[in-house]
Protein backbone atom coordinates (compact mmCIF):
# COMPACT_ATOMS: atom_id res chain seq x y z
CA UNK A 1 0.00 0.00 0.00
CA UNK A 2 1.36 3.42 -0.93
CA UNK A 3 1.83 6.11 1.69
CA UNK A 4 -0.43 9.14 1.88
CA UNK A 5 1.50 12.28 2.79
CA UNK A 6 -0.87 14.67 4.54
CA UNK A 7 0.35 18.21 5.22
CA UNK A 8 -1.04 21.20 7.08
CA UNK A 9 0.80 24.44 6.27
CA UNK A 10 0.11 27.83 7.82
CA UNK A 11 -3.30 26.61 8.95
CA UNK A 12 -5.50 28.90 11.01
CA UNK A 13 -8.98 28.07 12.24
CA UNK A 14 -11.46 29.68 14.61
CA UNK A 15 -15.04 28.92 15.53
CA UNK A 16 -17.57 31.71 15.22
CA UNK A 17 -18.75 31.63 18.84
CA UNK A 18 -15.60 32.66 20.69
CA UNK A 19 -12.02 33.95 20.61
CA UNK A 20 -10.32 30.53 20.62
CA UNK A 21 -8.07 29.87 17.63
CA UNK A 22 -5.97 27.01 16.28
CA UNK A 23 -2.71 27.94 14.56
CA UNK A 24 -0.42 25.38 12.90
CA UNK A 25 2.73 26.48 11.09
CA UNK A 26 3.53 23.15 9.46
CA UNK A 27 2.74 19.49 10.15
CA UNK A 28 3.10 16.31 8.13
CA UNK A 29 1.48 12.92 8.71
CA UNK A 30 1.82 9.58 6.97
CA UNK A 31 5.46 8.69 7.59
CA UNK A 32 5.43 7.37 11.16
CA UNK A 33 3.57 4.17 11.98
CA UNK A 34 1.55 5.82 14.77
CA UNK A 35 1.25 9.49 15.70
CA UNK A 36 -0.62 10.34 18.92
CA UNK A 37 -2.05 13.83 19.37
CA UNK A 38 -2.31 14.74 23.06
CA UNK A 39 -3.03 17.84 25.10
CA UNK A 40 -5.35 19.33 27.71
CA UNK A 41 -9.07 19.73 27.14
CA UNK A 42 -9.75 22.56 24.71
CA UNK A 43 -6.26 22.52 23.22
CA UNK A 44 -7.50 21.79 19.68
CA UNK A 45 -6.88 18.06 19.26
CA UNK A 46 -10.21 17.14 17.66
CA UNK A 47 -10.27 20.34 15.62
CA UNK A 48 -6.84 19.54 14.19
CA UNK A 49 -7.93 16.02 13.27
CA UNK A 50 -11.11 17.28 11.56
CA UNK A 51 -9.04 19.75 9.55
CA UNK A 52 -6.68 16.93 8.55
CA UNK A 53 -9.67 14.82 7.46
CA UNK A 54 -11.26 17.60 5.43
CA UNK A 55 -14.32 17.74 7.71
CA UNK A 56 -13.45 21.34 8.59
CA UNK A 57 -11.96 23.88 6.20
CA UNK A 58 -9.14 26.14 7.43
CA UNK A 59 -9.65 29.90 7.53
CA UNK A 60 -6.04 30.33 6.38
CA UNK A 61 -3.36 28.07 5.01
CA UNK A 62 -3.68 24.74 3.25
CA UNK A 63 -4.29 21.04 3.89
CA UNK A 64 -2.85 18.87 1.12
CA UNK A 65 -2.75 15.17 0.34
CA UNK A 66 0.33 14.28 -1.69
CA UNK A 67 0.52 17.91 -2.78
CA UNK A 68 -3.13 18.20 -3.84
CA UNK A 69 -5.45 20.51 -1.86
CA UNK A 70 -7.89 18.45 0.16
CA UNK A 71 -10.58 21.03 -0.54
CA UNK A 72 -10.45 20.16 -4.24
CA UNK A 73 -11.11 16.45 -3.67
CA UNK A 74 -14.58 14.96 -3.32
CA UNK A 75 -15.61 13.11 -0.18
CA UNK A 76 -15.45 9.74 -1.93
CA UNK A 77 -11.96 10.43 -3.23
CA UNK A 78 -10.83 11.45 0.25
CA UNK A 79 -12.49 8.40 1.84
CA UNK A 80 -10.59 6.06 -0.46
CA UNK A 81 -7.33 7.34 1.00
CA UNK A 82 -8.17 8.67 4.48
CA UNK A 83 -10.17 6.71 7.03
CA UNK A 84 -11.74 9.01 9.65
CA UNK A 85 -13.42 7.81 12.85
CA UNK A 86 -14.95 10.64 14.93
CA UNK A 87 -15.07 10.69 18.69
CA UNK A 88 -18.85 10.63 18.65
CA UNK A 89 -20.44 8.28 16.13
CA UNK A 90 -24.06 8.71 15.08
CA UNK A 91 -26.55 6.35 16.68
CA UNK A 92 -26.69 3.22 14.59
CA UNK A 93 -29.51 0.77 14.26
CA UNK A 94 -28.75 -2.62 15.74
CA UNK A 95 -26.63 -3.66 12.80
CA UNK A 96 -24.42 -6.70 12.92
CA UNK A 97 -20.64 -6.34 13.21
CA UNK A 98 -20.27 -7.37 9.57
CA UNK A 99 -22.83 -4.78 8.43
CA UNK A 100 -21.01 -2.05 10.38
CA UNK A 101 -17.71 -3.04 8.78
CA UNK A 102 -19.40 -3.12 5.37
CA UNK A 103 -20.36 0.54 5.73
CA UNK A 104 -16.70 1.35 5.21
CA UNK A 105 -16.96 0.25 1.58
CA UNK A 106 -19.32 3.05 0.52
CA UNK A 107 -16.50 5.00 -1.16
CA UNK A 108 -15.73 2.03 -3.40
CA UNK A 109 -19.23 0.93 -4.37
CA UNK A 110 -20.38 1.36 -7.96
CA UNK A 111 -23.72 1.50 -9.68
CA UNK A 112 -26.56 0.33 -7.44
CA UNK A 113 -24.23 0.11 -4.44
CA UNK A 114 -24.16 -3.69 -4.28
CA UNK A 115 -21.00 -5.10 -2.74
CA UNK A 116 -18.77 -7.12 -5.03
CA UNK A 117 -16.62 -10.10 -4.12
CA UNK A 118 -13.68 -7.69 -3.73
CA UNK A 119 -15.72 -5.58 -1.29
CA UNK A 120 -16.63 -8.65 0.75
CA UNK A 121 -12.99 -9.70 0.88
CA UNK A 122 -12.02 -6.23 2.15
CA UNK A 123 -14.63 -6.49 4.91
CA UNK A 124 -13.39 -9.97 5.84
CA UNK A 125 -9.80 -8.69 6.07
CA UNK A 126 -10.91 -5.79 8.27
CA UNK A 127 -12.80 -8.07 10.65
CA UNK A 128 -9.84 -10.40 10.83
CA UNK A 129 -7.49 -7.47 11.60
CA UNK A 130 -9.57 -6.50 14.64
CA UNK A 131 -10.18 -10.11 15.70
CA UNK A 132 -13.95 -9.84 15.17
CA UNK A 133 -14.52 -12.54 12.55
CA UNK A 134 -16.09 -14.84 15.12
CA UNK A 135 -18.53 -12.07 16.12
CA UNK A 136 -19.42 -10.89 12.61
CA UNK A 137 -23.12 -11.81 12.94
CA UNK A 138 -23.55 -10.39 16.44
CA UNK A 139 -25.62 -7.16 16.75
CA UNK A 140 -24.04 -4.06 18.24
CA UNK A 141 -26.34 -4.20 21.28
CA UNK A 142 -24.77 -7.53 22.27
CA UNK A 143 -21.19 -6.21 22.28
CA UNK A 144 -19.02 -4.82 25.05
CA UNK A 145 -17.66 -1.28 24.77
CA UNK A 146 -14.30 -2.56 23.58
CA UNK A 147 -15.92 -4.83 21.00
CA UNK A 148 -18.01 -1.94 19.64
CA UNK A 149 -14.89 0.18 19.22
CA UNK A 150 -13.21 -2.65 17.35
CA UNK A 151 -16.26 -2.99 15.07
CA UNK A 152 -16.09 0.73 14.28
CA UNK A 153 -12.35 0.50 13.63
CA UNK A 154 -13.12 -2.38 11.25
CA UNK A 155 -15.40 -0.06 9.29
CA UNK A 156 -12.56 2.39 8.59
CA UNK A 157 -10.12 -0.44 7.87
CA UNK A 158 -12.58 -1.81 5.31
CA UNK A 159 -12.17 1.45 3.39
CA UNK A 160 -8.61 0.27 2.74
CA UNK A 161 -7.24 3.77 3.32
CA UNK A 162 -3.60 4.76 3.35
CA UNK A 163 -3.96 6.79 6.55
CA UNK A 164 -6.27 6.32 9.55
CA UNK A 165 -7.41 9.41 11.48
CA UNK A 166 -9.05 8.35 14.76
CA UNK A 167 -10.53 10.67 17.38
CA UNK A 168 -10.39 9.15 20.88
CA UNK A 169 -10.58 5.49 19.77
CA UNK A 170 -10.07 4.45 23.41
CA UNK A 171 -12.55 6.95 24.86
CA UNK A 172 -14.77 5.61 27.67
CA UNK A 173 -12.88 2.30 27.75
CA UNK A 174 -11.33 0.88 30.89
CA UNK A 175 -7.56 0.50 31.15
CA UNK A 176 -7.55 -3.10 29.92
CA UNK A 177 -9.66 -2.49 26.81
CA UNK A 178 -7.97 0.82 26.02
CA UNK A 179 -4.56 -0.85 26.01
CA UNK A 180 -5.94 -3.67 23.84
CA UNK A 181 -7.21 -1.16 21.27
CA UNK A 182 -3.84 0.63 21.24
CA UNK A 183 -2.02 -2.67 20.70
CA UNK A 184 -4.39 -3.41 17.83
CA UNK A 185 -3.77 0.00 16.24
CA UNK A 186 -0.03 -0.37 16.70
CA UNK A 187 -0.18 -3.68 14.84
CA UNK A 188 -2.34 -2.13 12.11
CA UNK A 189 0.12 0.73 11.70
CA UNK A 190 2.96 -1.73 11.37
CA UNK A 191 1.45 -3.73 8.51
CA UNK A 192 -1.18 -1.48 6.92
CA UNK A 193 -2.18 2.18 6.93
CA UNK A 194 -0.36 4.64 9.14
CA UNK A 195 -2.35 5.80 12.16
CA UNK A 196 -2.91 9.30 13.54
CA UNK A 197 -5.05 9.35 16.66
CA UNK A 198 -6.23 11.77 19.32
CA UNK A 199 -6.13 10.64 22.93
CA UNK A 200 -6.40 12.21 26.37
CA UNK A 201 -4.21 9.44 27.77
CA UNK A 202 -0.62 10.66 27.58
CA UNK A 203 0.66 7.40 29.04
CA UNK A 204 -0.93 5.24 26.34
CA UNK A 205 0.40 7.68 23.74
CA UNK A 206 3.90 7.51 25.20
CA UNK A 207 3.80 3.72 25.40
CA UNK A 208 2.57 3.04 21.85
CA UNK A 209 3.17 6.15 19.75
CA UNK A 210 6.17 6.55 17.48
CA UNK A 211 5.60 10.29 17.62
CA UNK A 212 3.71 12.50 20.05
CA UNK A 213 2.20 15.82 19.05
CA UNK A 214 1.37 17.93 22.10
CA UNK A 215 -1.13 20.76 21.67
CA UNK A 216 -1.74 23.53 24.19
CA UNK A 217 -3.99 26.55 23.72
CA UNK A 218 -4.41 25.93 20.01
CA UNK A 219 -0.72 25.63 19.19
CA UNK A 220 1.90 22.89 18.89
CA UNK A 221 3.74 22.84 22.23
CA UNK A 222 6.02 19.88 21.43
CA UNK A 223 6.44 17.36 18.63
CA UNK A 224 8.69 14.31 18.64
CA UNK A 225 9.45 11.01 20.34
CA UNK A 226 7.82 10.36 23.71
CA UNK A 227 11.14 10.79 25.55
CA UNK A 228 11.48 14.28 24.05
CA UNK A 229 7.88 15.37 24.64
CA UNK A 230 6.93 13.83 28.01
CA UNK A 231 9.43 15.85 30.01
CA UNK A 232 8.74 17.65 33.30
CA UNK A 233 9.04 21.22 32.02
CA UNK A 234 6.99 20.57 28.87
CA UNK A 235 4.26 18.68 30.73
CA UNK A 236 3.94 21.34 33.42
CA UNK A 237 3.62 24.11 30.87
CA UNK A 238 0.79 22.18 29.22
CA UNK A 239 -0.95 20.57 32.20
CA UNK A 240 0.09 22.66 35.19
CA UNK A 241 2.24 22.03 38.25
CA UNK A 242 0.23 19.07 39.56
CA UNK A 243 1.99 16.43 37.41
CA UNK A 244 5.10 14.31 37.78
CA UNK A 245 7.08 12.50 35.09
CA UNK A 246 8.38 9.06 35.99
CA UNK A 247 9.71 5.97 34.17
CA UNK A 248 7.60 3.07 32.90
CA UNK A 249 8.87 -0.08 34.65
CA UNK A 250 8.59 -2.25 31.52
CA UNK A 251 9.38 0.00 28.54
CA UNK A 252 11.74 2.44 30.25
CA UNK A 253 9.81 5.25 28.59
CA UNK A 254 8.21 8.22 30.35
CA UNK A 255 5.02 8.19 32.42
CA UNK A 256 3.02 11.16 33.65
CA UNK A 257 1.22 10.89 36.98
CA UNK A 258 -0.82 13.38 39.03
CA UNK A 259 0.39 14.71 42.36
CA UNK A 260 -1.63 14.17 45.47
CA UNK A 261 -0.67 17.64 46.63
CA UNK A 262 0.78 20.50 44.61
CA UNK A 263 3.91 21.95 46.24
CA UNK A 264 4.54 25.66 46.23
CA UNK A 265 7.68 27.72 45.77
CA UNK A 266 11.15 26.22 45.12
CA UNK A 267 9.98 22.67 45.89
CA UNK A 268 7.68 22.70 42.86
CA UNK A 269 10.49 23.65 40.51
CA UNK A 270 12.70 20.73 41.58
CA UNK A 271 10.14 17.93 42.04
Amino acid sequence: MSEARLRLDGVGFAYTDGPWRLSVDGLAFGVERMVCIVGPNGSGKSTLLRLAAGILAPREGSVTLDGRPLAGLGRRAIARRLGFLPQETPALFDYSVEEVAGMGRYAHLRGAGVMTAADRRAVARALDAVDMTGLRERPLSHLSGGERRRALIASVLAQEPELLLLDEPTGALDMHHAAAVMRLLSDVGGSGPAVVLVTHDVNLAALFGDRLLLLAEGRVAADGAAADVVRPGIMRRAYGEDVLVRTHPESGGPLIVPRRRVPAGPEAAHA
